[in-house]
């Protein structure tokens, strides 16, 4: 089935990209386990195939379909995030310079602080939520603004239009992480962005059993270039992981809503209950950016942040207490997860700068699944009167 920018965002998930099999007649997008392809003439290619590292038909049908999804030209899969995330660096030269959100995921801050910057790459962290910071920091050798919104784990929402004309007037391109919204909640390119970024193994993989990124974007000249240092360095996606990826993207708008709706209802339980200092949510009121978040988001993710009242032991008992909740890294599975960030994923950012960023060490994170909310609005509860005992509901 051939899919259009007129169908819906179900419509797309579950066909774009996907035609039954021209042999076979399959509806599933078979995994192709072929490392070479036969050729009728040295270096004429039968639709660009010689070699998967550098295009694999299962590999370019969930392409196409992460394009589809996010309304762009083009869709790059990579083995990981950080691949991903590696291939955009590697167009960046010594001298380069690049303004990043201060509260990044701590996996992109340790490649950028840790890899790139030996490469002789600059790079000033900033609250993104205020572009005025973002147009502070630019300087001539600015390249990239690179943004995650919401942010990991602090859920802040950066106004991409706004911060895409800063960019755009500064000579630089707009990359915006869309893991924690999706497609399904956030179109970044149509706010201005130039390139978006996704960890595939959240919640467009959906099932946590597979590990993928992608890149996404509209300029062909920019596909070429990425393209060139997908193949070239090796980073790309399996045609496994393509197929489990491809899977999940089928499901995407009925997760997602289930996701949204569970945290929702758990954000506004933590928001009243007394052992919890503060709720981090942006469909919350009391979120900061959530006036934003309403203009730019069809819905305001399935992530929730929050502080105990206790600090570091209240939330380090919490994490290890809940029944449902898996204490574990990683986010968007069906399955509901919580974690620490300062000592787990976010680890690798020095303290002090963490500190700095609002990024306390009592934070906890849920990545809220599918299950009955009132199952996890139980385990929650139960968890909170073992961290707290002293402030629990009687």
């Amino acid at each position: 089935m051939s899919t259009s920018e007129r169908d819906r965002f179900e419509t797309r998930a579950i066909h774009a990209g996907q035609t039954p099999d021209p042999q076979n007649g399959a509806v599933m997008t078979p995994v192709y386990l072929t490392s070479t392809y036969k050729q009728d003439w040295p270096a004429e290619l039968k639709d660009g195939y010689d070699y998967s590292r550098t295009k694999n038909p299962t590999r370019t049908a969930l392409e196409e379909n992460l394009a589809a999804l996010e309304g762009a030209a083009w869709g790059l899969g990579f083995a990981s995030g950080m691949a991903a995330v590696n291939a955009l660096m590697g167009r960046l030269v010594p001298g380069d310079h690049v303004v990043a959100g201060n509260d990044l995921y701590g996996g992109t801050y340790r490649i950028f602080a840790r890899v790139f910057e030996r490469y002789g790459i600059g790079f000033t962290y900033v609250d993104t939520t205020e572009a005025e910071n973002v147009r502070a920091a630019m300087t001539d050798a600015t390249r990239y603004v690179f943004v995650e919104t919401p942010s990991n784990p602090l859920l802040r929402v950066t106004d991409l239009a706004a911060v895409g004309r800063v960019a755009r007037a500064g000579g630089a391109q707009l990359v915006v992480d869309n893991t924690f919204a999706t497609p399904y909640l956030q179109s970044p390119l149509e706010h201005g962005a130039d390139v978006v970024v996704h960890s595939l193994t959240k919640y467009l993989g959906g099932h946590s059993d597979v590990v993928g990124g992608a890149l996404v974007g509209n300029d062909e000249a920019l596909r070429e270039e990425l393209a060139f240092l997908q193949n070239s360095v090796g980073g790309q996606l399996g045609p496994m992981d393509a197929f489990l990826v491809l899977r999940g993207t089928k499901t995407l708008a009925v997760r997602m809503d289930r996701h949204v709706a569970n945290a929702e209802r758990l954000a506004a339980y933590l928001q009243e209950h007394p052992a919890v200092e503060t709720v981090i949510y942006p469909g919350l009121e009391s979120h900061p950016q959530h006036e934003v978040a309403k203009r730019q988001m069809r819905g305001f993710g399935g992530m929730v942040s929050f502080e105990l009242r206790g600090g570091v032991e209240a939330g380090n008992r919490f994490a290890a207490s809940t029944r449902i909740f898996t204490l574990a890294e990683s986010l968007g599975g069906v399955e509901s997860l919580v974690e620490v960030p300062p000592s787990m994923t976010h680890a690798s950012i020095p303290a002090e700068q963490r500190r700095a960023a609002g990024l306390n060490d009592g934070l906890v994170r849920l990545s809220v699944g599918i299950e009955h909310v009132d199952d996890l609005v139980a385990d929650v509860e139960q968890a909170l009167e073992k961290a707290v005992p002293a402030l629990a509901r009687s």
